[in-house]
This record gives structure tokens, sequence and C-alpha cells, in this order.
């Protein structure tokens, strides 16, 4: 009879989570072999343009790159900030004895157990927990960078272009990964009212993320100069 009330959540939202995960992988995938084709990839490689201008010109240009690290940082810190708040009502919910641990309607699809809407809530908690984890990490790379970009450049120094790039991938590398983990709450938080819209959920977001993730004018600007080699080489 257990299995009877459960079997759904069992099914639906592991897939739902397997879903999201494997488009992850396979993005993660496409980052490292094809980058022209992401918009992470594209961006990771204006972003090592962007130091290397900065610190070339950084006596016309030190007070752009601390605005630009600035507005990068408040980003970070306003969701680093609505994730905490988040876990501290999560758990303020998970603590109380309040009749808000109950479903909100009996009629809605899968487990209504205790053990069942803990685990909801608990699931909840860990991921914006993990999502504020990332997002603090985020500010204080940012940070470095934020001091350091301004440092006067040394034949001997240590803080190299390619040492300040590197601190600045971790911060952003950081900040998407909170921001994926903020984004996979979403169907998690559905998972109140029923499996049923977990899945639904990743099924709409897997083709958003996917149209936000890739861009395609590359790929033609490519073919159409594969396209005009071939020519030139047939001519």
């Amino acid at each position: 009879m257990e299995w009877r009330k459960c079997y759904m959540d069992v099914i639906l939202v592991p897939l739902a989570i397997l879903m999201n995960l494997g488009y992850h992988l396979w993005l993660l995938h496409r980052v490292r072999t094809q980058p022209h084709t992401t918009i992470i990839g594209i961006n990771a490689s204006g972003r090592r343009n962007w130091v290397s201008q900065m610190i070339k010109d950084n006596e016309k240009k030190n007070i752009l790159a601390v605005q630009s690290l600035r507005n990068a940082i408040m980003g970070s810190t306003l969701m680093a900030t609505t994730a905490i708040l988040l876990c501290s009502g999560l758990a303020a919910v998970i603590s109380s004895t309040y009749s808000v641990k109950k479903p909100v309607n009996e009629t809605v699809y899968g487990a209504h157990g205790e053990f069942m809407v803990a685990l909801k809530y608990v699931t909840l908690l860990t991921v914006f927990l993990f999502s504020f984890f990332c997002h603090s990490l985020s500010i204080r790379f940012m940070n470095q960078v934020n001091i350091l970009i301004n440092t006067p450049q040394d034949p001997m120094s240590l803080v190299t272009p390619e040492y300040l790039h590197e601190l600045l991938e971790k911060g952003f590398i950081l900040n998407t990964l909170g921001n994926r983990l903020f984004y996979a709450a979403i169907p998690l938080l559905l998972w109140i009212f029923g499996p049923v819209l977990v899945f639904l959920c990743s099924c709409t977001m897997v083709p958003v993320l996917y149209n936000l993730d890739f861009t395609f004018s590359c790929d033609k600007k490519v073919n159409k100069d594969a396209n005009e080699n071939r020519e030139m080489y047939e001519v």
C-alpha cells in the first residue's frame, strides 16, 4: 500500500533529476570540446581578452575594471542573500510543528507521509545551501581580482594576467554553478505539490536552458568560412 502512494515519486523525481543532470554533463562536454558553440565558452574567451586589455591599459581603464567587477559581485551577493533567506525559511518550516508541513491538498499525486514531506524540504534546503556556498566562494575570488587587477605590473611579480584570468574564471564558474543549483531547486520546489509537476518542469526547463546556453550564429559563421575555403580551393 505504501508503494502505491510513493511509486510516482520514486519514478518521476529521479527521472527529472537525471534529465537535468544529463543535460549539464552534455553541456560540460560541449564547453570542453567545442567552446565556440556555447555561451559559456565564448564568454570565457572574452573574459581572457578583457583581463589582458585591462592590465595593458590599466592607467586609463582601472575604474572601468573595478566597476565591472563590482557589478558581478553585486549579482553574486544578491543570489547568495536570496539562497540563505530561503534556507532560513525552509529551516523554520522543517523545525515547526504547524500544519504547514502537511500537504497542501490531499488530492495531489504522490506520497504524503511525514518522511516524504520531510525529504522534500531537506532536499530543497540542501540545494539552496550549496547554492549559497558557491556564490560565497564566487564573491571571494572576484574580490581578489578586484584588488589585484590594479597592482603595478612587474617582470618579477607573481600577479600575471594568466593568474588573474584563472581567479576570474573560478569566480564565474562558481557563480554559474550556484545559479544552476538555484534553477534546479525550482522543480524540487514544485515537488511539494506532487512529482508530476517536477517532471513537467524539468521537461520544460531543459529546452529553455538549451536555447540560453548555446549560440547558433558561430556555427553558421564556421560553416560559412568552411564553404568559402572549399570554394576557393576548388577554383
